[in-house]
């Protein structure tokens, strides 16, 4: 795989959130570079360059409604489409407490709320503060669909079993994504986050090579006018 690009190098990274925080896989022209981990979102590009960094996590609330993304990339799935949250407003993500949430959720949603979204909201806000910072190039994606792009469909295995993470190594050195055993302190993650962050690095690559896809096409906006779409 190369940067397409002359003789520039294309420099990017994959993130993805963990029990440490955040674990990032860099990649240099498509190529495996690095991994690491750290504590706040903000600080993954530090000592890296990167022209994009792709981020499973959601960017961009809605100020009332479902967002789009969510709904199109479940389509998408097939039988892991219980992969993607649904994410409800911002109102109520910014509800700290989660029987507060749940009750807001149904109020303004329709719905309840698991607790397994709401564990996600303290993630997805700090993600929304440096998003509206600038200081990064977020975008968003979602591993599932990374890889059914690779694959070309559905995948049929969870990343938490043998086969479905066999698979997916193996989905990425066919791409040139070639992780290697020894991942320093990274490899302490647990094993479907490295492989969700090598997803994202792919889709990253594919956003700076003008390869990528998304999902809506064209993006649904949030208030302020900024994005909000899956990349892969």
């Amino acid at each position: 795989m190369t940067a397409e690009r002359g003789d520039a190098q294309v420099e990017v990274l994959g993130v993805d959130a963990c029990a440490q925080g955040w674990v990032a896989v860099r990649l240099v022209d498509g190529w495996f570079r690095d991994a690491h981990v750290c504590k706040r979102l903000e600080d993954v590009a530090v000592g890296a360059d990167p022209e994009i960094v792709a981020v499973d996590i959601p960017l961009g609330l809605t100020d009332q409604g479902w967002r789009e993304c969510d709904l199109l990339v479940k389509d998408e799935l097939g039988p892991l489409r219980n992969s993607v949250f649904r994410i409800p407003s911002r109102p109520v993500v910014e509800t700290s407490v989660y029987k507060k949430a749940n009750a807001k959720c149904r109020e303004v949603m329709g719905q309840g709320l698991s607790k397994q979204s709401h564990a996600l909201f303290p993630k997805i806000l700090e993600a929304d503060r440096l998003r509206s910072s600038g200081a990064l190039p977020l975008h968003e994606v979602h591993p599932e669909m990374s890889f059914r792009a690779m694959a070309g469909t559905p995948l049929q295995w969870s990343k938490r079993t043998w086969n479905g993470q066999s698979h997916r190594r193996s989905l990425l050195a066919e791409e040139g994504v070639l992780l290697p055993d020894d991942l320093g302190t990274a490899g302490r993650v647990a094993v479907d986050d490295i492989l969700d962050a090598a997803a994202a690095a792919w889709s990253a690559h594919r956003i700076a090579t003008d390869r990528a896809k998304s999902l809506p096409t064209p993006a649904q906006l949030d208030p302020s006018g900024a994005p909000i779409a899956i990349w892969y």
